[in-house]
């Protein structure tokens, strides 16, 4: 069935209790947390529903069906040759990532390197990994690319491992086959363990080829796992079910050790809306060209209205990192915008040092709310701007 638009803000508020549409009041426009104002494919519902006629509510020892799924999604997708005794289940992404950190660190901790601005659970992720965070900032001046010289001497200095995001949140980059390539060799050199997450992969905008890690990990002989998910592009993250993927030898013998709790607190509904949503690639296609209008809207009405913010291009998913650096609104623009302007975007700061001054606005919604929250920030800024001619 083919994608359809989102529904009025009105039902969406009457229907859902999700975090998006009950932490603020009703008068905010929530444009933050990441999950979308669509409905589930078709296809997907029907498959959850026949698990739960069926009775089928048990619990769950192995990624089973879902591991071959993924395996010939990632083939046709990418051409990445998975085999499908590499591929294990987690909760979800976040628990993924964890679970593949406590396996590969020190017994006394360790540290892990990050590229911030980037997803703020992974912050979280590294302290229950009872490791330290290492920042390596992304290169804003080269268009927020891997800066592979700091990673060096981060790695060169003692980290033992790397949360790599990829596509990269907040900015939405898809790092090169050139910048891959470069960090793997140097995780090679140094011995360092890189975990990706690779949750938005499915959401590649056109003109953009997305390289999954692994392929280019087991070439350079880098040790590493990749963890994802269909609950982003197919907004399924209720359901709780994710994978995590052995690149090498060495990764595949570590992820035997994975707890087999694991697999038993991953939803058996999950699991079956993965190996279901893998298949709506006409569905998830119908997504990512809405998601390409609606930033082409959202920089359109910037442009227009609120010039001195200023969106940074993804090349993948829904999300959009905006700079409001020359808008006047401060250290925190989300702050400002919720109590202000009532739109709720997420606050820059908590994606690291580097999201001073940003904010980052979720795209998956219908067009008319891409406008509306333009309109509020537009508002707002030139309020700001008044009263500061004024003071």
């Amino acid at each position: 069935m083919s994608f359809a638009p989102a529904r009025p803000l009105e039902q969406l508020y009457a229907t859902r209790s999700s975090i998006k549409w009950r932490r603020y009041p009703a008068d905010v426009l929530p444009v933050f947390v990441a999950e979308m104002d669509f409905d589930v494919e078709p296809a997907i519902l029907e498959r959850v529903a026949q698990t739960l006629q069926h009775s089928d509510t048990g619990y769950l020892d192995s990624a089973g069906p879902l591991a071959p799924a993924f395996a010939d999604f990632a083939r046709a997708s990418w051409g990445w040759e998975v085999d499908p005794a590499d591929v294990h289940l987690a909760t979800d992404v976040t628990v993924g990532v964890v679970e593949a950190l406590r396996l590969a660190l020190p017994a006394e901790g360790g540290r892990v390197v990050l590229t911030p601005p980037v997803y703020p659970p992974f912050f979280e992720m590294v302290e229950e990994a009872d490791a330290v965070a290492v920042t390596v900032p992304l290169l804003e001046d080269h268009d927020w690319s891997l800066d592979l010289a700091g990673i060096e001497a981060a790695f060169s200095a003692g980290a033992d491992a790397m949360l790599l995001c990829n596509p990269q949140n907040p900015t939405g980059r898809c790092h090169n086959r050139e910048t891959l390539q470069a960090l793997a060799a140097l995780a090679a050199r140094y011995g360092v363990f890189v975990v990706s997450d690779e949750v938005h992969a499915p959401l590649a905008h056109p003109g953009t080829r997305f390289l999954p890690f692994a392929p280019i990990a087991r070439e350079a002989g880098c040790r590493a796992v990749t963890v994802t998910s269909a609950s982003k592009a197919w907004n399924l993250a209720a359901l709780k079910c994710a994978v995590i993927v052995a690149a090498d030898e060495w990764s595949a013998s570590l992820l035997t050790a994975l707890p087999q709790e694991l697999a038993a607190r991953t939803s058996i509904l999950g699991l079956h809306a993965n190996v279901a949503a893998l298949s709506c690639v006409g569905w998830r296609d119908d997504l990512v060209g809405l998601l390409v209008e609606n930033y082409r809207l959202l920089e359109a009405e910037l442009a227009a209205h609120a010039p001195s913010v200023r969106p940074v291009r993804p090349d993948a998913g829904y999300l959009a990192w905006l700079d409001f650096r020359d808008a006047g609104l401060g250290d925190d623009p989300a702050a400002v915008l919720i109590e202000e302007g009532r739109v709720a975007l997420n606050s820059g700061l908590a994606f690291g040092e580097p999201g001073r001054g940003f904010a980052r606005i979720n795209l998956a919604c219908n067009p008319s709310t891409v406008i509306e929250a333009v309109r509020r920030i537009a508002a707002t800024v030139s309020a700001r701007s008044t009263a500061a001619l004024a003071g």
